[in-house]
């Protein structure tokens, strides 16, 4: 069973680097996205020691491609590897998803089919990986924008599937359930009661867009509402977890982060009260 990790922080970004190397910044951990690291040596390897030095750190890849049919990279899982010795990160997670076919990524987190073949390959890879990197991983949750017709089970039960028979954890995008929920139809709360909540290490706050028919995971906007109101649902189901703001574009200012840190802070502390 992966450890847990009781704290709040937030997703390291190239603007805020000076930040956390410089001051002694009020986060429990911070997370990076692997692939930026994981070269041997230079300036982003020495940044990322520097970092480790002061926070606990999580790494968070983006094109592992857990679902591809072609299997794993092995060049990639020993270079993530190599990575995660030195790190001694606190979680190592990537995408329920796939980008890489025949050598060729695409460089976006594609959408699987919720069949029972496509559970068989994802928990081959995600076996092999585990097995690489010496440690079990967190999976996320998908943002999607199509869902496929011949389908044997729900989202979150394919997702308690796969953990039960990987002994892989659960990192939950609330916003990822929120975006998925609104685009296909379907009751976010169902599935956020549907996720195996024991297994849940790592949670992840962020803000979309309104595309022109759906929406859209941007990561450029603050927490709404609609998302704070999940995550006040599905806290009371879960143990100790990890909660971080993630921000990929739009960058604000590291202050606007911390006051969405502290929402999120509050919404625990109140959610405890009334449950004890």
């Amino acid at each position: 069973m992966i450890p847990s990790f009781a704290g709040f922080g937030l997703g390291l970004r190239k603007p805020h680097y000076a930040d956390f190397l410089e001051h002694r910044i009020a986060v429990d951990f911070l997370e990076v996205i692997s692939e930026n690291f994981m070269v041997d040596g230079g300036r982003p390897r020495q940044i990322l020691r520097d970092i480790r030095a002061h926070y606990p750190v999580a790494l968070h890849g983006v094109s592992m491609s857990i679902g591809s049919a072609d299997g794993l990279d092995g060049a990639y899982l020993t270079r993530l590897r190599a990575l995660v010795d030195e790190i001694e990160p606190l979680f190592v997670s990537d995408h329920l998803s796939w980008s890489r076919i025949e050598g060729f990524n695409s460089h976006d987190l594609l959408p699987l089919p919720y069949t029972k073949e496509a559970l068989d390959l994802v928990c081959a890879n995600i076996d092999r990986a585990q097995e690489a990197l010496g440690r079990a991983m967190l999976i996320e949750n998908p943002s999607t924008y199509i869902d496929f017709a011949p389908a044997d089970m729900t989202e979150w039960a394919f997702l308690d599937a796969m953990c039960a028979r990987t002994g892989c954890g659960l990192l939950l995008d609330v916003n990822n359930v929120f975006v998925s929920a609104s685009n296909h139809g379907f009751d976010p709360l169902a599935y956020l009661d549907g996720v195996p909540h024991a297994r849940v290490r790592q949670i992840h706050l962020a803000g979309h867009s309104q595309g022109e028919k759906l929406l859209v995971d941007t990561h450029d906007q603050p927490v709404p509402a609609s998302v704070w109101d999940l995550y006040a649902h599905v806290l009371p189901r879960l143990g100790p977890v990890a909660t971080m703001i993630e921000r990929d574009d739009d960058i604000p200012p590291l202050h606007e982060l911390l006051a969405e840190l502290g929402t999120a802070r509050d919404i625990a502390v109140e959610r405890a009260v009334e449950a004890a």
